[in-house]
């Protein structure tokens, strides 16, 4: 990635002005010599905004042909087009865009000026936490959001949050389906649900997650923090596939506890069966495999999905973040709170999501793990193409081993063949 190390060079000199067609086009006009050019007197680069003004504002052409902007959430009226605020840079690849934002970064500074109207997402764990403050912030930019979650009540509690706090009546866009993690035919009948009101899905967020719990079954029998953290999103996405387009963007929230792992090819089945793991299972590294096991999900998605203009991104969210996550052992809540003075914020912890999901400079671009809204690298084991390949053929594995091999969603979903390894060997 090339990032440049600051923004000075954006300052217009003298006499020059800044102006946008309604195609979305920046040009610049110097004042002084009755000018106009379409790249920047600075820079040489030229730039271009969405074509549709930030969400709440209209464009009005008055009884003597002025065009004023209207921001009907403020009631603020200008003459200067709003979209300028947030051009960007046309890139010569893909790959060349600035760092906008950083760990400071909130998820609706992430968000400002866009319009999302028309777009649909997903969020699993969405009425609370990080999953919340997601689903809030892209609720108030104009997205439909499906609140994904186990507990319609809470879920229905927190849509009514929404419609309590925010001026505009966004959370007529929020809509709560139930889908309980810790079941597969649950993911089935969600997947189901989805597909029989909405012929396409933008925007999928997997949020939902569970952490410090003691040896714990589903109701598949399978080890919780494994199927709820990895296995049930992996189907939960195979089974919504059909349903995402050329520019659809997959989100897997991951963490940096994924460098802690010990997963290995040896164990990564006996991980989520074996009653052997009860007499060495640690709450702690169960977490960690389902943190790698998302980033070598994202990964061999992204590559499955190349050609088809299908973006996947992975991420850490950020450090210790204030959430009900640790409310299973009270060491983990005390901690929790001990650190909460120097973690972000829910809506800091919200913006790598959000800027995943939404950013326009990553357009064309996938596979990329993020971290503070800048992309990173992964853990070494992380970058392992054998072993996500193998995750992804033993996760087919077992949801066909609970619901059969006819299970929905997984025709020809394997991919190739897998060679167990020993540890040794990786």
């Amino acid at each position: 990635m090339n990032l440049a190390d600051s923004d000075s060079d954006d300052e217009l000199p003298p006499g020059w002005e800044e102006r946008v067609t309604v195609g979305g086009y920046v040009y610049y006009a110097n004042h002084l010599t009755k000018n106009t050019q379409w790249t920047h007197p600075r820079t040489g680069k030229k730039k271009k905004v969405a074509g549709s003004l930030p969400f709440g504002w209209e464009r009005i052409v008055t009884q003597t042909g002025q065009i004023i902007y209207v921001n009907h959430e403020t009631e603020r009226t200008t003459y200067t087009d709003p979209r300028l605020a947030f051009a960007i840079e046309e890139k010569e690849h893909a790959t060349d865009f600035r760092q906008r934002f950083d760990a400071s970064s909130t998820a609706l500074q992430v968000l400002h000026g866009r319009d999302l109207s028309g777009k649909v997402a997903i969020i699993t764990g969405a009425n609370a936490g990080i999953g919340f403050e997601t689903a809030r912030s892209l609720a108030k930019h104009g997205c439909t959001v499906i609140f994904a979650c186990r507990n319609l009540y809470a879920a229905e509690e927190s849509i009514e949050k929404i419609r309590t706090e925010e001026r505009l009546n966004i959370a007529d866009n929020c809509i709560a389906i139930h889908l309980d993690l810790s079941s597969l035919s649950s993911v089935v009948q969600f997947g189901n649900t989805i597909k029989s009101r909405y012929h396409q899905i933008d925007i999928i967020i997997l949020n939902a997650g569970v952490f410090g719990l003691p040896y714990t079954k589903t109701l598949d029998g399978l080890e919780m923090t494994f199927q709820v953290n990895h296995l049930s999103h992996f189907y939960l996405t195979l089974l919504l596939e059909p349903l995402l387009v050329q520019g659809s963007r997959v989100v897997v929230v991951s963490s940096e506890s994924h460098r802690f792992a010990n997963l290995t090819a040896s164990n990564l089945d006996p991980l989520a069966l074996s009653p052997e793991t009860w007499r060495h299972y640690w709450n702690m590294t169960a977490y960690n495999n389902s943190k790698l096991c998302n980033v070598l999900f994202a990964r061999q998605l992204a590559k499955n999905l190349q050609g088809k203009g299908i973006s996947v991104f992975s991420l850490h969210p950020g450090n210790m973040v204030s959430t009900g996550l640790s409310r299973h052992w009270w060491l983990y809540r005390l901690l929790f709170a001990v650190v909460r003075p120097f973690t972000k914020s829910l809506q800091q912890a919200a913006s790598t999501s959000i800027y995943c999901a939404t950013a326009p400079e990553l357009v064309e671009l996938t596979g990329i793990y993020f971290n503070n809204c800048c992309p990173c690298q992964e853990s070494e084991l992380a970058k392992n193409d054998e072993m996500a390949l193998l995750l992804w053929n033993t996760s087919i594995d077992m949801i066909q081993g609970i619901l059969g091999n006819n299970a929905p969603g997984l025709e020809e979903k394997r991919l190739g063949n897998t060679i167990f390894r020993s540890h040794q060997e990786y």
